[in-house]
């Protein structure tokens, strides 16, 4: 560090706090307490205007749930994206696949695909990531009052953000100290050697030490500063527009530069207000009188006075009756934004755009000469105005709020695994999230024949085969998904009358179910087996549950005794179990389970033959006929089931897709197991999601609430009118948002994720080679089969 031209004697002292706890409580100095929270952002700019006056309103109203012993700072920090080479993860686990080698050209494959996200990114400012913050500081003697009163705070601007629709989230000492990390070092903004901090070593306030940069330079007669190899420079934001646009914000934040902006707000009591605006105008009267004066003595029009004064006067008089409506009060604020460049070429750049879209504001972007060490302290998010009453101006809660935070809802994610899904079609930016970082990762994919679902959902097959090695199934009623997973090197499996691939409906192991009473959990299953067999319209009655529960129950004391593969029993082992019973309930048991047994329908009561040690397997039951239809698809969940619980063990996801998922709720048998298959199989590390066409029919099941409650993930494609207005009270999306859903071309809707709902466009290009094998058009699919069995 440079002792001629810094003004402090280290780097950590550019640091203005004193401790950071653990909970999220910074103490700036000995009486100042403050709180951070990340808010997420809400489709404002792009809504329409009487949404927009709604959002306006509410934000407004926030703004004046501050008194004045409240002061509040808004951080927005755009950061450049690691950039993590997810091609060559991809690689580095397809080296050591030997499922790999069944796919031909795979190199190709992966290249082109990750071509097209990348392409898909530049589209829009996916370079960019966009977070929010709002850190609310106020003075108090203790610690432990300072902490009740700010989590009083805390619960009130989350209450105001929910009635707009905006998501909070606390952030812990750890996260705040590496935000700061990531401004002053340039390091991503996750945790890094941050997270193994102790409670002692955050309460000590030896913290600065890990965060603060090795070199920062602030020149005395300079109007930008140097942190370790990058230059920045805080500019302040002079407001001399009597009127704003509300795109004031957006705009800055739209720009893919790296940099901070930062708002500081504190309100002026209401009396104190008034009597300083009254004040201010008294004072514009008497100097517009003196002009007057002077004018006259000069013999000018006394009616002609500078512009400038004019406009004051006339400003300071529309303040005042603002501030007498219950609705206005008064507040400084201070905006700052804080560049950062690599080099001074690309600073001045910077500073050129900013300073052009300030003009076009009718305002004026300074350079802070001989400030720039104290601007810099002040942006970073401490919540501390080193520059209070220097660069503050003064503006009611309507032009405070004309600076509203939000501008497009987007949802974007580096973390856990995201899939791609499409562009936003508000504002172009890509479409990557997590599945697996919901709480319900379950997932449905809705929308008329030709709109475009069974191709989303091969799209996302085909990005988590490549960016992970998760296991994926799939139940294929229609025979669609042969060439798409023949093209992956997967497995398709036919289910059939004549088909020489069995699975057995008893298959267990010892991990079944939750793992401790295998048995209980399989007999559950064979209960809803047995219901579609032989239950009828009434179902099973309570004795016939009963035998039905025992016998499962005697088949499997071999397996127990010694769990190996021959102990497993049969379909066989079940109506034996029956017959020797020897009771009228277990004979109608018995007579009903024959046909599945030594009937023409036996094609369940085999051995397992397949071999499902592959990634991506497809099991085809298309020709399977309507008896045995449902009866496969619930087969298939259980044998799914099995493959979960065996891949928990390996701490690796299985994704199930079952399309025409309506069938598996039309009839109670089926949906009852159905529903506490969805309920309970991403407890194991399970992904399940249903795809169909029929919505209305989806939609008419008694079980459709709990498995919309247990649904975190919903990708709308194009909708009939009747199930869109049944989807629309389902899901609480507004008429506008309807629209989406409306007519929309192919690959184009609305996706739910985690309550966030946004409109996406995803068009995939047919120049592709993974185009073929995933269209779900029929004349295609037939010309492509039929070129594929030459």
């Amino acid at each position: 560090m440079d002792s001629k031209k810094a003004t402090r004697k280290s780097t950590q002292e550019t640091l203005n706090y004193q401790k950071m706890y653990q909970k999220g409580v910074c103490q700036v100095n000995n009486d100042t307490y403050n709180k951070m929270i990340r808010f997420s952002d809400i489709s404002y700019q792009l809504s329409q205007d009487e949404m927009k006056q709604k959002i306006f309103a509410l934000y407004s109203t926030l703004l004046n749930s501050f008194d004045d012993t409240i002061k509040i700072q808004l951080c927005f920090i755009n950061y450049r994206m690691s950039k993590e080479d997810n091609e060559e993860e991809v690689l580095e686990y397809s080296i050591s696949n030997s499922d790999i080698d069944a796919i031909e050209d795979f190199e190709k494959l992966r290249d082109e695909y990750f071509s097209f996200i990348e392409e898909q990114k530049e589209k829009g400012n996916n370079g960019i990531v966009r977070n929010k913050y709002l850190i609310f500081s106020i003075k108090d003697k203790t610690y432990e009052n300072a902490v009740r009163r700010l989590s009083s705070i805390e619960n009130n601007i989350k209450e105001h953000f929910k009635t707009m629709g905006v998501g909070t989230e606390q952030l812990n000492g750890v996260e705040r100290l590496s935000i700061i990390n990531y401004l002053l070092n340039g390091n991503t903004p996750h945790y890094l050697e941050l997270e193994d901090l102790s409670t002692q070593q955050l309460n000590s306030g030896t913290t600065k030490d890990l965060i603060a940069p090795k070199e920062i330079r602030f020149d005395k007669y300079s109007d930008e500063f140097k942190v370790n190899n990058k230059i920045g420079a805080t500019l302040h934001l002079k407001i001399e527009a009597t009127e704003l646009s509300d795109r004031v914000l957006a705009d800055f934040l739209d720009l893919d530069l790296e940099m901070l902006v930062s708002m500081h707000i504190r309100s002026l009591g209401q009396q104190k207000a008034v009597r300083m605006v009254k004040s201010k105008a008294s004072d514009l009267d008497s100097i517009k009188i003196e002009e007057q004066k002077k004018a006259l003595r000069s013999g000018y029009d006394m009616d002609i006075l500078p512009t400038d004064l004019n406009m004051h006067v006339e400003e300071s008089r529309k303040i005042l009756a603002d501030l007498q409506r219950e609705n206005e009060r008064y507040f400084y604020l201070t905006f700052t934004i804080t560049v950062f460049e690599k080099d001074r070429k690309a600073l001045d750049n910077a500073i050129f755009r900013l300073g052009s879209i300030a003009q076009k504001q009718n305002c004026t972007l300074v350079k802070m000469k001989y400030q720039q060490e104290k601007a810099l302290i002040s942006a970073l998010p401490l919540g501390e105005n080193l520059n209070e009453t220097e660069l503050e101006r003064g503006l009611t809660t309507s032009s405070t709020a004309i600076f509203v935070p939000f501008t497009t809802q987007e949802l974007y994610q580096e973390d856990k695994e995201p899939v791609y899904y499409g562009l936003n079609a508000l504002s172009n930016n890509m479409i990557q999230v997590s599945r697996k970082a919901l709480k319900n990762p379950n997932g449905l994919f809705l929308g008329t024949p030709g709109s475009g679902k069974s191709f989303a959902a091969k799209r996302e097959m085909i990005d988590t085969f490549l960016r992970t090695t998760d296991d994926i199934l799939i139940c294929d009623p229609e025979g669609e998904y042969y060439l798409f997973v023949k093209r992956l090197g997967g497995e398709e499996i036919k289910i059939s009358l004549n088909s020489e691939d069995f699975i057995n409906p008893l298959d267990i192991s010892l991990e079944y179910g939750e793992g401790e009473n295998p048995i209980s959990f399989k007999s559950d299953f064979v209960l809803n087996l047995m219901e579609l067999i032989a239950g009828g319209k009434t179902g099973l009655t309570a004795r016939q549950k009963t035998i039905v529960d025992k016998c499962t129950r005697i088949i499997y004391r071999p397996f127990i005794e010694n769990p190996v593969p021959e102990n497993i029993p049969i379909l066989g082992d079940l109506y034996n179990a029956f017959v020797e019973t020897n009771r009228p309930e277990s004979r109608e048991l018995a007579d009903a389970l024959e046909l599945y047994v030594s009937g023409s329908l036996n094609v369940f009561n085999h051995r397992t033959s397949i071999n499902t040690n592959n990634r991506l397997v497809c099991f085809n039951i298309q020709e399977l006929g309507s008896n045995l239809r449902e009866l496969g698809m619930l087969i298939l969940q259980d044998h799914v089931w099995n493959k979960v619980t065996i891949n928990r063990n390996r701490n690796k996801k299985t994704w199930y897709y079952m399309d025409e998922f309506h069938k598996l709720l039309a009839e109670e048998q089926t949906s009852n197991y159905s529903v506490e298959f969805w309920k309970r199989f991403r407890k194991w590390g399970g992904v399940p999601t249903g795809i169909t066409q029929n919505v209305k029919d989806l939609l008419s099941s008694p079980k459709i609430e709990t498995i919309i409650d247990n649904t975190d993930f919903v990708y709308l494609l194009n909708q009939a009118a009747g199930d869109r207005s049944i989807l629309q009270q389902k899901f609480e999306f507004s008429d506008y948002q309807a629209n989406y859903i409306t007519n929309s071309g192919e690959g184009e809707g609305l996706l739910i994720y985690s309550g966030v709902i946004l409109p996406f466009k995803d068009k995939f290009p047919h120049n592709n080679s993974l185009y073929p094998v995933m269209t779900t058009k029929p004349d295609e699919i037939k010309r492509l089969r039929a070129v594929a069995q030459k």
